[in-house]
């Protein structure tokens, strides 16, 4: 669906058009996150939960945790208020002419970054590995992480391309080229990994595919911005202010966005404490964890941003918290139910997901364990996205940057605190505890700014009567499970009976349950899918 179209309906940041945009986004981010899930699966049961896996998942998440300090998130939450801005004044050329400049500027100095990395990979990782890391893992670690970190060049331009487009809310494009970029690693796996020999070999080929699939993201941004008849001028105009602006906006959302994404570094790197199978099991877990929150809490709170960025142009703080209301206790309405069905079967999701191939009932218990912990800050990691953009909306970046660093201290504090007695288990509750600790701040910081209005009140009763009806749905869940595995067994095709069994009867109470307590979001998700439905 064009944005076009969308904008023929309605005008961008109405309620409609977001509405619309949401639907759009949750449907090519769950496309996108469903391939994911099967490339995952794919390369769960070709490594594991091996060492050599560990040293691929920390080789991969330092370019990433540089690629969100220095571009990509970083550089489109800053640049997005600004771009809007002008756009709102009917400043198109300075706007794209302040596009074109920072497409230079970001192209020479994450080129230079990503070319220090490259040269100090050797110097560099062994900094992020532990005891429990074998000699000939640091070696391997460095290698990938060469091939990984051209990543950082790439998403760092492709973050401000999808910013442009984000700014005509055109989502569409930006939302599917995940699936894409899914896609190709895996085709390229698949064709090129059987003709290596050995899993070190075989690692090198996963880490070229997604630097090529990574290459094709940035071509597919480049082509959508044909749309908006985007052109992209080749000089640098250092003397423009919004460049400043920019940048001073991009300084605490870069230290406050790296800040959360150090959180899942942080996993791995005391992960390697424990165990060298510790940071893959912590991974595929998350990958799980980030299901459910990139299909809903992402696409709400992607498809808000700009319109809290217009809102907050236009001083609009009325309709701004009733958006923020509205955001909160929709991604409530989705995470909080998601949380309950993982608490309550993580083991049969894990064994269903992941256990073929090298992937053995060992990885399965430790992945199943990480994933348990994982769902109770499932709801807490959905409300802190659409809060924290929230503050770079309004251009107040700073303030959840701070709240951040508490996030990360209180994290550190409990993960230091809990790893040796309780192991993967204890790194995941520091999780669980900082971002709980970061949705309370965000909270009180922001009605503050309201002066004391956040329809608060309204949020906690309706969460709370949703918390109610995900209780009945892992309870019966896992009954429906429990009764399902003992008369069919765990064959394949059983497991998949089972828990899909399970998650049917479970949401069928659960969606009984929410329009029985009148849960108002509830029905505006079942007005949004009548609509689509009757306009299909």
């Amino acid at each position: 669906m064009s944005t076009g179209s969308v904008e023929e309906l309605a005008p961008p940041g109405s309620p409609g058009a977001v509405a619309r945009n949401t639907a759009i986004f949750s449907i090519a981010t769950g496309l996108s996150r469903l391939v994911g899930l099967v490339r995952e699966i794919a390369v769960a049961s070709f490594f594991g939960t091996s060492g050599p896996f560990s040293a691929f998942t920390i080789a991969f998440q330092i370019p990433n945790l540089v690629s969100n300090l220095f571009a990509n998130a970083a550089l489109s939450a800053a640049f997005v208020p600004v771009f809007t801005d002008m756009l709102e004044q009917k400043r198109r050329k300075e706007a794209f002419r302040l596009a074109s400049t920072l497409f230079w500027i970001m192209l020479i100095a994450l080129g230079a970054i990503t070319a220090f990395f490259i040269l100090a990979a050797g110097f560099i990782m062994p900094l992020f590995t532990g005891s429990t890391f074998k000699g000939a893992l640091d070696p391997l670690t460095a290698g990938l992480a060469r091939v990984l970190f051209p990543v950082v060049l790439i998403l760092g331009l492709n973050g401000l391309l999808v910013g442009i487009l984000q700014s005509y809310d055109h989502f569409s494009i930006p939302a599917i080229s995940p699936a894409v970029w899914n896609v190709v690693i895996l085709v390229l796996l698949l064709a090129i990994r059987p003709h290596f020999h050995g899993e070190e070999q075989q690692l090198y080929v996963y880490a070229a595919a997604i630097l090529a699939a990574t290459f094709v993201q940035l071509l597919m941004a480049t082509g959508a911005l044909g749309r908006i008849d985007f052109r992209l001028q080749f000089h640098i105009d250092w003397r423009d202010p919004r460049i400043k602006q920019v940048f001073t906006l991009m300084l605490p959302v870069t230290i406050g966005l790296g800040i959360v994404n150090l959180d899942q570094l942080l996993n791995s790197v005391f992960g390697t404490l424990v165990s060298d199978e510790a940071p893959r099991a912590i991974d595929n877990a998350f990958r799980v964890y980030m299901l459910p929150q990139g299909l809903f809490s992402v696409a709400v709170a992607t498809v808000l941003f700009p319109t809290l960025s217009r809102m907050a142009s236009r001083r609009d703080a009325a309709q701004m918290r009733r958006a923020i209301g509205v955001g909160m206790r929709q991604i409530n309405l989705l995470l909080i139910p998601a949380a309950a069905f993982m608490i309550v079967l993580p083991t049969p999701i894990v064994r269903l997901l992941f256990q073929r191939g090298h992937f053995t009932a060992h990885s399965t218990h430790i992945v199943a364990l990480a994933l348990f912990w994982f769902a109770f800050s499932l709801p807490f990691g959905g409300v802190n996205l659409l809060l924290t953009r929230t503050f770079f909306a309004l251009q107040r970046p700073w303030i959840p940057t701070r709240l951040a660093a508490l996030n990360i201290v209180v994290d550190i504090i409990v993960s230091v605190g809990l790893y040796k007695p309780f192991g993967i288990a204890g790194l995941i509750i520091g999780t669980v505890a900082a971002n709980a600790v970061m949705t309370a701040l965000q909270i009180h910081r922001l009605r503050i700014g309201f002066n004391g209005r956040l329809e608060g009140a309204q949020t906690t009763m309706i969460t709370a009567r949703i918390a109610v009806a995900s209780v009945l749905l892992g309870t019966v869940s896992w009954a429906v499970w429990r009764l399902c595995d003992k008369l069919l067994g765990t064959s394949l095709l059983a497991q998949i009976v089972c828990l899909s069994a399970a998650g049917g009867a479970g949401l069928f109470v659960y969606v009984r349950a929410v329009f029985a307590m009148r849960v108002p979001e509830a029905h505006q998700v079942q007005r949004l899918i009548r609509s689509q439905l009757g306009r299909g």
